[in-house]
């Protein structure tokens, strides 16, 4: 039986093998390799895939497997400590790219309704991207990771009002605000059952699938978890993404968080690299040699623009210099969602063919460079605080460190920094005490931090 969907899966991975093997000589990062592969076997390439459809559906099981392991690594109680980012951070960094994107579309001639809904678009980066970078960096967990993954929260649920407000940009008359209450509503329900599930139910089946010693039992129930979660989200008019972030936020409460993630991580590559080619076959390479200086151009600004306008929303959440401009770099991209967006608008003529195809063009290129930019964006941060800008600009406002625990550790002298606290950190630690020396302990782990300031560790 002649299956062509076969043929197509061969294509697309051996040509990927060639293509990372160029990239991995080249030093070039291996998203960037993916993006390749898809121009080359893409319909505007040498056209060597046919099925198109099956691979977008494969590149949505990708993403859902991406933010899936994201939530399970990063927790509920993580995403509770960046409430402030995702409702602040998030409104700031939408709003403000929205204001100055549409200000500049109408100084070029573009109606109001063009001009906010290409501000809509631009104020969407890509979460796949970001969050894979920030994995393969273990940046899940820095200041910059989880500033940006609470922005990027914040767009998986603005993408929605966008979308309803798409009508309305047009000109259109219809029942935005009461399908605009109802989405609220609907969103609201499923983070209830979201909590309920993690507290009551996730815990029991996966002990019960545990205790069966059947690694297949175990992976199935972990699977199903993902996609009935994404499904649930998707059905309620969210995004696929979203839903899969939240269950795995529900499998991060349990203690079978870890072999959870194991067994889910090797699907993971596989299908997120679908995503990755997927994207790579919009970009329309006729488009790029009849424009070209217009879409590079197109594409500098966004990247500068996009991440000014992030790295300005972090200071303001009074983050430090070096923390915004690493947010920044990893936000400067156009995001996937922001694709969704678009075929939105097509019918209601907010975009014209020939704008669509640069805006295609622009965001793919965008994609593309910023595995480069957050690569350079550590030592970009490291030149610009050589310069004599104010001392609260590079150590951030962070309003309430006046008093407290801050205060007491901030006024220590003469002390011992006592970075990590394995096994080594903590003989260490017992040494300082036993010879009086005051000392600080620097931890990155949230559960070791918690458990030892309850004893009574200055950490």
């Amino acid at each position: 039986m002649d299956v062509p969907f076969l043929s197509d899966i061969v294509v697309i991975f051996g040509l990927s093998m060639a293509v990372l093997f160029v990239c991995h000589r080249l030093r070039v990062p291996t998203i960037v390799g993916f993006l390749v592969t898809g121009v080359l076997a893409g319909p505007y390439g040498f056209g060597l895939v046919k099925g198109l459809h099956e691979i977008d559906i494969f590149a949505e099981i990708g993403v859902v497997l991406l933010l899936f392991t994201i939530g399970i690594e990063f927790s509920l109680q993580s995403l509770l400590q960046i409430r402030k980012s995702v409702l602040l951070g998030g409104s700031l960094q939408v709003g403000l790219t929205l204001a100055v994107t549409s200000g500049l579309a109408l100084q070029y001639g573009y109606p109001l309704g063009t001009a906010v809904f290409l501000g809509c678009l631009l104020s969407l980066s890509s979460t796949a991207i970001v969050l894979k970078l920030m994995q393969e960096r273990a940046d899940i967990d820095s200041p910059h990771g989880r500033t940006a993954l609470a922005m990027l929260i914040f767009q998986d649920l603005i993408v929605v009002p966008m979308m309803l407000m798409t009508p309305v940009l047009a000109g259109a008359a219809g029942e935005t605000g009461t399908a605009l209450l109802l989405q609220m509503a609907k969103g609201l329900g499923i983070v209830v059952v979201a909590l309920l599930s993690a507290r009551w139910i996730v815990p029991q089946v996966l002990y019960q699938a545990a205790r069966t010693h059947s690694r297949e039992l175990f992976l199935l129930s972990v699977v199903v978890m993902c996609f009935a979660v994404a499904w649930l989200t998707s059905s309620a008019g969210l995004s696929l993404a979203l839903g899969a972030f939240l269950a795995g936020l529900i499998i991060s409460e349990s203690e079978y968080s870890h072999q959870a993630l194991g067994n889910i991580l090797p699907f993971r590559d596989l299908f997120t690299s679908f995503f990755f080619v997927s994207v790579g076959m919009l970009l329309g390479v006729g488009v790029l040699f009849q424009q070209p200086l217009a879409i590079a151009g197109l594409t500098l600004g966004v990247l500068l623009l996009k991440s000014l306008i992030a790295g300005t929303a972090t200071l303001l959440l009074g983050l430090p210099l070096r923390t915004a401009m690493l947010t920044g770099a990893a936000l400067a991209q156009v995001g996937e969602f922001a694709f969704v967006l678009a075929k939105t608008g097509l019918p209601y003529n907010l975009l014209s063919g020939t704008t669509y195809q640069v805006f295609l063009a622009a965001s793919v290129l965008s994609m593309a460079a910023t595995s480069f930019l957050v690569a350079l964006a550590p030592r970009l941060a490291e030149l610009t605080l050589r310069l004599p800008w104010p001392q609260r600009l590079k150590t951030g406002l962070y309003p309430g460190l006046e008093g407290g625990r801050a205060a007491q550790l901030a006024s220590l002298r003469d002390h011992l920094l006592i970075i990590g606290f394995g096994i080594n950190g903590r003989n260490v630690a017992r040494a300082a005490r036993s010879a009086g020396i005051p000392y600080v302990v620097i931890e990155m782990n949230p559960d070791t931090v918690r458990s030892e300031q309850a004893q009574g560790v200055p950490i």
